[in-house]
Formats: C-alpha cells, structure tokens, sequence
C-alpha cells in the first residue's frame, strides 16, 4: 500500500523559512517522479514542485527560485525548502506520486497518489 506522510508545516512569519518533508513506503521510491502540491483557502489543487527520479526538478512560477525540491532515495523522503514565504503561500501542502520516473512535459499534474497533508500558515 502507497503511503505518504507529510511534516514540517506550521506558523511562520513573512520572508521566513520552513522545510517540508514527506516520508514514502509501500512502492520502490527511487524510480518515481514526486511532487508538492498545494490547496489554499477557498481555492483549487495547485502544482508547486516536481522532481524526477534522476533528480532533475522544475518548480511553477509562483515558487521559482524561493523554493528547492529535493529527494533522498536513501531514506524514502522527499522535501521542499521553503524561503523568503508569502502570506499567499499559506496553503495545506500535499506529497504527491507520479505514476513515471520522468514527467512527460506539461503533465504536472496527473498524479496517482498522495498524502494527507501538512498545513503551512504564513502571518505576521
């Protein structure tokens, strides 16, 4: 069974940092694109980050060069860093699996699997 348990939200003021994690097992973790995604209040599933699983990564333009996304096949992890936050960063963000090891271009978010969420809050 495919399981993916995010941590590492919470409260954190304006132009501040936090790093997400998201522990992966029940599939071969290392041969699998993976993803951050988001959901804010009121609002839609919105892509945030994706990496494949030679480590090539691509981020949407509303995070570019703010935040990194990472992969450590070693541990089954996944991670985002997460600098320089916005309040309209405050969001649930979810691990998400791709079904590839690579992402066919454009299709950023057609993934199988996800998580249950962590919840990122960003105020002063």
């Amino acid at each position: 069974e495919v399981q993916l348990v995010e941590s590492g939200g919470g409260l954190v003021q304006p132009g501040g940092s936090l790093r997400l994690s998201c522990a992966a097992s029940g599939f071969t973790f290392s041969t699998y694109a993976m993803s951050w995604v988001r959901q804010a209040p009121g609002k839609g599933l919105e892509w945030v980050s994706a990496i494949n699983s030679g480590g090539g990564s691509t981020n949407a333009d509303s995070v570019k060069d703010r935040f990194t996304i990472s992969r450590d096949n070693a541990k089954n992890t996944l991670y985002l860093q997460m600098n320089s936050l916005k309040p309209e960063d405050t969001a649930v963000y979810y691990c998400a699996k791709y079904p590839w090891g690579v992402v066919p271009f454009r299709r950023w978010s057609e993934y199988d699997y996800w998580g249950q969420g962590t919840q990122v809050t960003v105020s002063s």
